[in-house]
């Protein structure tokens, strides 16, 4: 089952990172995302196996961000794929049928690309502009996310779960549901407010 909140971690240390998750999974965060761009892959594969193991406690969905090593060697839940990593079919052969393949897209043509490849869900964005991520590709905002989505189900009986990201906070939800998203992913607003996931859920219902 998808999540329709998706926390994405942050912070610039293995303590940070840790201690970001856990007080996501304490505010009732069911989907963790675990992404930690600038660690090696040693650390990053130390977190993400603890990270494996504190999801499993609180029966919350553990995905590893661009690594589908790591999500193997940890027995994660699934991966998150950007654009310019490792291909989605690569990702099923090396994790099996029952892991949970997302892939990031921006445009119509990179979604066509993503459900043709049979991921499970799609992260579609930016949103707006956002610091979390560097090499940021065109901004979407509502009107964006009205005609892509419009469009797929033109061209689609049923469509994967797309999932809005960046810069989304609060006051955009709404908005954001009228375009047909199924949910959205959150880095920053949750790790410095994790209090909020509760409204967020509830506002995403």
């Amino acid at each position: 089952m998808i999540s329709k909140l998706q926390y994405i971690s942050q912070g610039e240390s293995y303590l940070l990172q840790e201690q970001n998750i856990k007080n996501a999974l304490d505010h009732g965060a069911d989907w963790i995302q675990v992404r930690w761009k600038n660690a090696s892959p040693t650390e990053r594969l130390a977190l993400s196996g603890k990270i494996k193991l504190l999801c499993q406690q609180y029966k919350a969905v553990c995905i590893i961000n661009d690594d589908i090593q790591i999500a193997k060697s940890v027995d994660a839940d699934g991966v998150h794929l950007g654009l310019q990593d490792d291909s989605i079919q690569n990702a099923r052969t090396i994790l099996g049928q029952d892991k949970i393949i997302g892939g990031t897209a921006n445009t119509l043509q990179q979604i066509t690309q993503r459900i043709d490849e049979g991921c499970d869900y799609i992260g579609l964005g930016p949103f707006r502009f956002t610091l979390t991520k560097e090499n940021l590709s065109p901004i979407l905002g509502i009107e964006g996310y009205q005609e892509i989505i419009y469009a797929l189900h033109k061209k689609y009986e049923t469509v994967p779960p797309v999932i809005a990201i960046g810069g989304i906070i609060e006051s955009d939800i709404k908005e954001l549901k009228k375009t047909g998203v199924y949910g959205v992913a959150l880095s920053g607003v949750l790790t410095l407010q994790p209090q909020l996931i509760t409204t967020f859920k509830s506002l995403l219902q």
